[in-house]
Formats: C-alpha cells, sequence, structure tokens
C-alpha cells in the first residue's frame, strides 16, 4: 500500500478531515435531536452576532422562577452562517446577584462534552445553516442572595472571544440571554448618592505582554482587562436606549506608558472632519478639529485624583483618528468662545492613536457597527498634575469616558446634573494595581478582571445630554 494512502485511512479514521477534528458517526447519531432546520416556535427569539459567523437566536428557560435549589434547564438555539475553525468552544457564566464571580457552565451539556480540546459538538464542528439547540441542565444554589441572576453565554478559543457585534451584550463579548427570576424579595434600594462614582481596579500589563496600537483592541491583553461595561445616561446615570450610541472602556499600563481601548456602538459612524481651510467654522483657533459637535469617543483624565478639576486634562479621537487634546488649569479655564483656544491646546502628549470603523464613515444609507479607539499615552504627558510617575500600585487617578453625537453622549460615570463633561468631582476612580499587590491582600475593588462591568450599570445606551461642556 502506498504511503499516502496509509495516511489518509489514519486521518479518516481519527475523524480528521482537512486536518480538522470531525464529530464521530457515533456522537453525530446520539446528538442528531440537537442539530435542527428552524428555531422551535415556542423559543424566545434573540438575534447576538458573533462575527457575522455565529448567531444566537433564541433561547428557553424552564421554570420561569428558580427558587435557590431549584433545577433549571436552558436552551440556546445557535445558527453557524459561517463554519469556525478548531478549537472555538462555547462558554457559560451563571452570575448570581451579591456573589463575587460568576459560576462556570462552559462544560455542561450534551453538546459541550470533551472531545480532546474541543466540544464533541461544539461550534468548530457546526455546519453552515443549520440549527444547534444547546441544553444545559443546572442546579441554583441554595444560598441566592438576590431576585435575579443573569445567564451569560459565549464562544471563545484560549483568551480569546469571538466579538459580539450586535444584539444584547455586556460590552465584554458575553451574549445576555436571561435575567433568571429567583423569588428573592429585592433588598429595598438605596437612593445614589450625590457623590458616589464608578470604580475600576486597572491592571499592569506582565514582563511579556505587548499592545500594538492598531486600532483592533485585539491583544492578548486586552481580553483579561477590566472592562468599565456600557456607558449610561449622564444625566441619570441609567439605561436609555433612545441614544443610538454607547461604549465600553478598557485600560491597561506599563512603566512608559497608559493604554486606552474604547469600543463605540454606533449605527451611523459619522467623521465628517477635511481641513480648517474647508471648514473654518469647525476647527478651533489652535487648529484642531471640533470633534465633539460631531462623532467622537472622549477621555477626561485627573491625574492627582482629587477631582478638583485642577490640571486635567482632554482627549477626543474620532472615527477619521482626527484628535483634539488639551490640558486645562481649572474647570473648562482657560477657555475662548466660540473657537477657543479651549484649555492648552498647544499640549503635546505624543501619544500613538489607531482607529477601525466597522462599517462605513459619513454614509447614512447603510448601518454600521461601530468604530474602536486604541491609544498609547506616554506618562510624561501628565506630568502637570500627577503625584507620581508612573503611578504605584494602589494609587488613584479620575478618569471619565464618553461616547459622543452632537455635543451629547453617554458616560462611564454619569455627571447627574451636577456640571458638564468636564466635571472631575464626577469621574470615575481608577486604581492602579498588579498582581503582586492584589496577591499582598489588598482589596481588589473592582473583582475579577474577567467579569468586566467593573462598577458600572450593565446597560444598553442612555439618552443625550446636550452642553457637554464647550
Amino acid at each position: 500500500m502506498k504511503a499516502s494512502s496509509i495516511v489518509l485511512l489514519v486521518l479518516l479514521a481519527a475523524g480528521c478531515v482537512g486536518g480538522k477534528q470531525q464529530i464521530s458517526a457515533e456522537d453525530k447519531a446520539k446528538l442528531a435531536a440537537n442539530i435542527l432546520d428552524a428555531v422551535p416556535p415556542d423559543a424566545k427569539k434573540t438575534d447576538v452576532n458573533f462575527e457575522n459567523k455565529v448567531h444566537l437566536v433564541g433561547y428557553k428557560i424552564e421554570p420561569e422562577i428558580a427558587g435557590p435549589g431549584a433545577q433549571v434547564k436552558a436552551t440556546y438555539y445557535w445558527r453557524c452562517d459561517e463554519p469556525l475553525e478548531e478549537g472555538w468552544r462555547l462558554f457559560t457564566h451563571l452570575q448570581h446577584e451579591g456573589f463575587d464571580r460568576h459560576e462556570g457552565l462552559d462544560g455542561v451539556g450534551p453538546l459541550r462534552e470533551a472531545r480532546g480540546n474541543s466540544q464533541v459538538l461544539g461550534p468548530d464542528r457546526w455546519e453552515r445553516g443549520k440549527i444547534y439547540a444547546d441544553e444545559q441542565t443546572f442546579t441554583m444554589p441554595k444560598e441566592l442572595k438576590g431576585p435575579d441572576s443573569l445567564l451569560y453565554v459565549g464562544i471563545f478559543k484560549g483568551d480569546a472571544r469571538l466579538t459580539i457585534r450586535s444584539g444584547p451584550n455586556d460590552g465584554d463579548n458575553r451574549a445576555i440571554v436571561a435575567k433568571l427570576k429567583t423569588g428573592i424579595a429585592p433588598k429595598p434600594e438605596q437612593k445614589r448618592g450625590v457623590n458616589d462614582v464608578p470604580e475600576l481596579d486597572v491592571m499592569k500589563l506582565g514582563a511579556n505582554e505587548k499592545i500594538v496600537i492598531d486600532g483592533n483592541g485585539n491583544d492578548k491583553a486586552w481580553g483579561g482587562a477590566a472592562s468599565t461595561g456600557p456607558f449610561v445616561d449622564v444625566g441619570t446615570g441609567k439605561p436609555n436606549t433612545s441614544f443610538p450610541i454607547n461604549g465600553s472602556a478598557k485600560l491597561l499600563y506599563d512603566d512608559e506608558n497608559l493604554y486606552v481601548l474604547i469600543t463605540v456602538s454606533d449605527p451611523d459612524v459619522v467623521g465628517y472632519f477635511t481641513t480648517k481651510e474647508e471648514q473654518p467654522k469647525d476647527w478651533t483657533a489652535g487648529g484642531q478639529p471640533m470633534t465633539w459637535n460631531r462623532h467622537t469617543a472622549e477621555i477626561m483624565i485627573d491625574p492627582d485624583g482629587d477631582g478638583d478639576n485642577v490640571n486635567y486634562y482632554e482627549i477626543q479621537i474620532n472615527p477619521q483618528n482626527k484628535v483634539f487634546k488639551s490640558q486645562f488649569d481649572g474647570y473648562n479655564k482657560p477657555k475662548v468662545e466660540p473657537q477657543g483656544p479651549f484649555g492648552h491646546e498647544d499640549w503635546d502628549p505624543k501619544m500613538k492613536t489607531q482607529v477601525v470603523v466597522k462599517g462605513t464613515i459619513d454614509n447614512p444609507a447603510d448601518k454600521d457597527e461601530g468604530y474602536t479607539v486604541e491609544a498609547q499615552i506616554p506618562w510624561k504627558a501628565f506630568e502637570k498634575g500627577a503625584k507620581e510617575l508612573p503611578p504605584k500600585p494602589g494609587g488613584t487617578w479620575r478618569f471619565n469616558f464618553y461616547a459622543m453625537a452632537n455635543n451629547g453622549g453617554v458616560a462611564w460615570s454619569p455627571i447627574l446634573g451636577q456640571g458638564n463633561f468636564h466635571k472631575a468631582s464626577r469621574f470615575g476612580r481608577v486604581r492602579w494595581v498588579t498582581k503582586d499587590f492584589l496577591a499582598l491582600g489588598a482589596d481588589a475593588g473592582a473583582g475579577d478582571a474577567g467579569l468586566a462591568d467593573a462598577g458600572a450599570a450593565k446597560a444598553d445606551a442612555g439618552a443625550t445630554v446636550k452642553d457637554a461642556g464647550k
């Protein structure tokens, strides 16, 4: 027998075709009832788009109220639009109210039985056009503390997750399936204090971790970075889907630089800016585009962390990667209307920025997904105002992040009517940490970075608030 024939027989015996492991005939027969042509009519409909390759299109949860110790059956209906490469697997996170960490259910269910580095009928073995009924049965903890438990699903490979382009999600590529009712009475709602702001622990990069500023935000380190979660209404701090744009942000750092990643969902991405000569009323006297009057991501930074608006910084980066940057001595000061300068526009942070747009800029005829902003800012840029550079573990700065359109927007930390977008006392608190710092027993503050949503409301969008403060 020829050597090539022997190799072919070995591959077939191993269930390997084209270098990709295939489901065995025995397993396929056992799971035939989980492979469908359509979503059952009694399933609840949803549509979560994973990179145009896989869609979560429906689900069933039984029973409707799952109290302490109750057994729950959840079925997720996945549609395969484009086969995935080997190694992609399904995950499930069940986050119970009042629990510090989520419950991992990645390997629960007939489709998810382990077969080497894959699941027996995981997403890397799905066929185009088919619907897969992904069933899980699990028991609710007896020590449930709150009225709700959130059920998340997604698709991962190593430290990477398939990106969610649309549909209900938490901003960290986890699809929100359902809020399970536990039957436990909610605790009396505590009124938000006027000084309450969200907090975020920001991890220092490891010695072998690097961030490449290309606008993609797909470096491995970003996958483990804590997220602000979806931005909220600037005026109320609550979600409001009437504003079409939203965003979330992540931070990382090393001894030389601060790294920023802002992901903006925007169904109609606007760039607009050309040159100061062509658009003199849309550019400042200092020669910078007035990006806040169109679509942009915004970063506010108070290095000493006291929120007094003395020596703070503003950076805006729009979908065209056009930048407005300035340093302010006091609250909106100096400022000259109507063309500026706004602050000290000659401040040069010597930063690197890149933007990737998912869609087309300035084309209202189509529907866009949004854009991703990535920035590297040297610590030296913050010499005016910072107590120490680079910041030491445990040190605290104040930040705010905005996703803006037409001088309105949504924010990480709401202003609550106490000023405009420059109000530093309303900026969220960022604490710089390292793995060693946390291992010494320091309060982790933002908790497990993999859970995202540190200190921010789980919301989809916020209502516009005009007069952002320019």
